[in-house]
């Protein structure tokens, strides 16, 4: 059978591919059609979350009748593409983001607040939007873009992304780069905020 169109890059598109992920997460809703097919938006709502694969033994029929399940390499991938923790299954997780992210944006904030943050700092018009920032500067857990190659910064490397996993570690070098990962998730990053790590992201 032919992949469904639900495992998420750094840029937020969604791709077939037969390539596995540690987290899996939705945005909002149902974006697929009856024929399992991806519908005229990628997006129902502005809750776009991360979450666990296995959950309290629950059994999902994907893409089914239900919200369109998504999947993701790794946190970091999930966070650049403009996700965060899911507050049922990633309970901790969720609480710590939720507070290094209002640490970020100088007040606490509810899950709804936080989506409206991440959808006007993910989007520009429907696209991904992107910025620029020195290298040096990015905390580890930060997606960046070099023409259509992704990195995730790790310590002082640069570790390949792809579907796959992590290809093997390039020197981090200076310079300024364009940052995928949304500012206030980059933030929350910067305070502490530990990301789940493909198995590949050595």
């Amino acid at each position: 059978m032919r992949p469904l169109q639900n495992r998420v890059d750094p840029f937020g598109h969604l791709h077939a591919t037969p390539a596995r992920g540690l987290l899996m997460g939705n945005r909002g809703g149902r974006i697929h059609r009856p024929d399992r097919t991806l519908g005229g938006r990628n997006y129902a709502s502005r809750r776009w979350i991360a979450c666990l694969c296995d959950f309290k033994g629950r059994r999902r029929d994907v893409w089914g009748a239900g919200y369109t399940e998504l999947f993701f390499l790794d946190e970091p991938t999930a966070l650049a593409a403009g996700h965060r923790p899911c507050f049922e299954c990633r309970r901790e997780d969720a609480g710590r983001f939720a507070r290094l992210f209002g640490e970020a944006n100088g007040a606490m904030m509810t899950a709804d607040e936080i989506d409206a943050v991440l959808h006007a700092e993910r989007l520009d018009h429907g696209r991904k939007r992107t910025y620029v920032a020195p290298l040096a500067d990015l905390p580890d857990g930060t997606m960046i873009a070099e023409f259509d190659s992704c990195y995730a910064v790790r310590g002082d490397a640069l570790l390949p992304w792809s579907f796959d996993g992590y290809g093997p570690p390039l020197p981090r070098p200076g310079g300024r780069v364009q940052v995928l990962t949304p500012s206030s998730s980059v933030e929350a990053l910067r305070r502490g905020y530990a990301p789940m790590w493909g198995a590949s992201a050595v």
